[in-house]
């Protein structure tokens, strides 16, 4: 197993269409500039940006990322494994339903078609200490502030309502290094975001597709989401799970939200 992510179709290989009455969004590429650009335009501040992450286990290739790293996003193919963990470990929960301040973490589900990108990075910036660095007054901060309060279907309704949102997407899905894939299409790579709680100390995974957030654990104080721990929670555990079913080597990419380097 390769613990490296891989170089793959950043946008991922279209597959079959889904329903047309769907609403959907052009992917966005897995690229930092592109998502830092982004998240940059709707109001997040210019003293954070997504960087690569080249390696999991080589200490000076760590090195070269930014820390305190707030928030990692995860871009993996939907495989079988992933789909039938996916299933199973969702299959005794119930669906999530909490909304306000008192949350650990604030959750969205996806409805969009191909908005897993944009889900991923309102997941980085509506928890942990990211939050604190988005621009008063700004699209970002108001949505977020509008999210809060709500369930996850009516937040999910207010998504697919907010053009600056979506038109912010839009553009940032033509700024990639690749052609983008037509809005109908519909791609195999999926984001799934690694975030630390200010409020519990605790590793989440947040990923739109399931049934909720999905608590894996407490963190030491001071740690962040590339510390061993996190990372054994969360990325690496994904890999084995990987590796366990047969999967052989996975093309995946890891990026991560951090301190500016300008």
């Amino acid at each position: 197993m390769s613990t490296d992510p891989a170089q793959a179709d950043p946008h991922g290989t279209p597959v079959a269409a889904t329903k047309p009455n769907k609403k959907r969004f052009v992917p966005l590429e897995n690229n930092p500039e592109v998502m830092t650009t982004l998240l940059h335009n709707l109001g997040l501040s210019r003293s954070l940006q997504f960087h690569d992450v080249f390696s999991i286990d080589d200490p000076d290739l760590l090195a070269f990322v930014p820390r305190p790293a707030y928030a990692l996003l995860l871009v993996f193919p939907v495989s079988a494994t992933y789909e039938k963990f996916r299933h199973e470990e969702d299959a005794s929960k119930p669906e999530y339903d909490s909304s306000g301040e008192g949350e650990p973490v604030v959750w969205y589900k996806q409805t969009i078609g191909n908005a897993c990108g944009l889900i991923g990075l309102l997941h980085t910036v509506s928890n942990g200490a990211a939050k604190s660095q988005i621009q008063a007054g700004s699209d970002l901060e108001r949505f977020i502030s509008q999210a809060i309060p709500l369930k996850p279907k009516e937040r999910a309704e207010l998504l697919e309502e907010t053009e600056a949102l979506e038109k912010a997407s839009q553009e940032a899905a033509g700024q990639g290094e690749t052609a983008a894939p037509a809005a109908e299409e519909s791609v195999d790579l999926h984001y799934v975001c690694f975030v630390k709680s200010e409020k519990d100390g605790h590793l989440w995974e947040m990923d739109g597709r399931r049934k909720g957030p999905l608590d894996r654990g407490e963190l030491a104080e001071g740690e962040d989401v590339l510390g061993a721990s996190a990372l054994d929670k969360g990325v690496r555990a994904f890999l084995k799970r990987e590796e366990a079913a047969g999967g052989g080597e996975l093309r995946f990419g890891l990026i991560v939200l951090a301190e500016s380097l300008e």
